[in-house]
């Protein structure tokens, strides 16, 4: 495909895209969108800033647009809040005039609520507060025909799975559409239970070339001072993983303590303050942003030239996540691991999991004198002198429900009532 037009979308799609110098779909959109047009369930595996956002959106634009009924016709679900409001900021770019509503928790219901009470064509929002919201008797979900999993594989995980089981139960045969960067071997069984004949869509990381990717080993004593360094040698905006909410914010504390002009975003923090976070990191008020896995999904942030795992992440799929926060459209990124001798565990079984085999750097000259150098061990495991860093390295990607009858979406042609 070479453009949007080929694709048989509506004219109205068409001029939005044009609007926002959207001319030609990148690979998978131009992928994913003729199944999910046809009506097919689709599976979209695709890494963080590939474009899957407009993928799904566009055939939920296009079937709103070429058919009538009441609604919500379109419900599309996400594992955080950030990552909802970010969906909604896409959808309002395409300029449909369709109506919508944003459900998500740490705020009030009054804004929420009276968005319901207009009936709007599509929802886009966390398990929560949709359940909240269906308990309270003001939204149904029986006339859903085309449901989104955005970040399929944690929506499908333990913590959020028994929500989003009872938010599928809500609906009837709807067109179902999975999305991640990553989808687990696990995810297959919730994908046989829930999705009829998917089309399944796998699109590799067309931005390998723009990514290099670091072990530092550094002692557990000097992981606060060895970070500083770092971050005073960084030119730009930098993200820096930590593993639990109360780490985050003593990590953050510790960070400003030293002079770094750095925010920190994490569970415990409220609605507005997470907002306030975010609305400084994007605008490069803020270099740094602390955070914990609540960051590694959905944020659209260009700007990262560095991301840091300070902390291990429990899974390999996690590392791709958070990895995925920098070398984004079109742009060069470096993300560093720091691994200490009591992470070795930890990191042989991310390793297992399909982490990426990382070239180590050279601490003392990264430290020193801010260039990437790789070490060399020798036979015996001792350091040989440091060498050129290799090609960059992208990481590592790392009781059944009844069969629900197909609910045809054609191209042009309205879906089924």
């Amino acid at each position: 495909m070479t453009s949007f037009a080929e694709l048989g979308l509506e004219p109205r799609i068409l001029d939005a895209l044009m609007r926002t110098n959207i001319v030609s779909p990148v690979l998978v959109q131009a992928e994913a969108i003729p199944p999910l047009l046809d009506g097919d369930d689709v599976v979209i595996e695709a890494p963080t800033g590939s474009g899957k956002t407009l993928a799904f959106l566009i055939p939920a634009a296009q079937g709103l647009l070429t058919s009538t009924g009441q609604g919500p016709r379109v419900l599309i679900v996400t594992p955080t809040r950030e990552l909802a409001v970010q969906i909604d900021a896409v959808w309002k770019g395409l300029e449909t005039g369709l109506r919508s509503a944003l459900l998500y928790g740490g705020v009030g219901y009054a804004t929420q609520t009276n968005d319901l009470k207009k009936h709007p064509d599509l929802i886009i929002g966390t398990p929560g507060r949709i359940l909240d919201m269906v308990g309270k008797r003001l939204v149904t979900l029986s006339r859903v025909e085309y449901l989104v999993l955005d970040e399929a594989d944690e929506m499908l995980d333990a913590g959020f799975a028994p929500d989003v089981e009872k938010i599928m139960a809500m609906t009837y045969q709807p067109q179902t559409v999975l999305a991640s960067a990553t989808m687990p071997e696990w995810v297959s069984r919730m994908i046989e239970k829930h999705l009829q004949a998917p089309i399944r869509i796998k699109v590799a990381s067309e931005a390998v070339a723009l990514l290099e990717h670091g072990l530092l080993r550094v002692d557990r004593n000097d992981k606060l001072q060895v970070l500083n360094r770092l971050l005073r040698r960084h030119k730009g905006s930098a993200i820096v993983f930590g593993r639990t909410k109360h780490g985050v914010k003593k990590l953050n504390r510790d960070l400003k303590a030293l002079g770094h002009d750095s925010v920190e975003l994490q569970g415990n923090l409220s609605q507005g303050a997470r907002d306030k976070t975010m609305e400084s990191f994007r605008d490069q008020r803020a270099d740094i942003l602390v955070a914990t896995n609540v960051a590694a999904r959905g944020l659209d942030i260009s700007h990262v030239g560095l991301v840091i795992n300070f902390e291990l992440p429990d899974t390999a799929q996690w590392m791709t996540h958070r990895i995925g926060r920098t070398a984004r459209m079109g742009n060069e990124g470096r993300a560093l691991t720091m691994v200490t001798p009591e992470d070795m565990p930890n990191w042989s079984k991310l390793r297992r999991q399909g982490a990426p085999e990382l070239p180590e750097l050279d601490s003392e000259h990264l430290l020193n004198d801010g260039g990437w150098r790789y070490v060399v061990r020798n036979g015996n495991g001792s350091h040989a002198p440091g060498t050129d860093k290799p090609a960059s390295t992208a990481p590592g990607s790392a009781a059944g429900a009844p069969r629900r009858r197909r609910r045809s979406r054609g191209r042009g042609r309205p879906s089924a009532a």
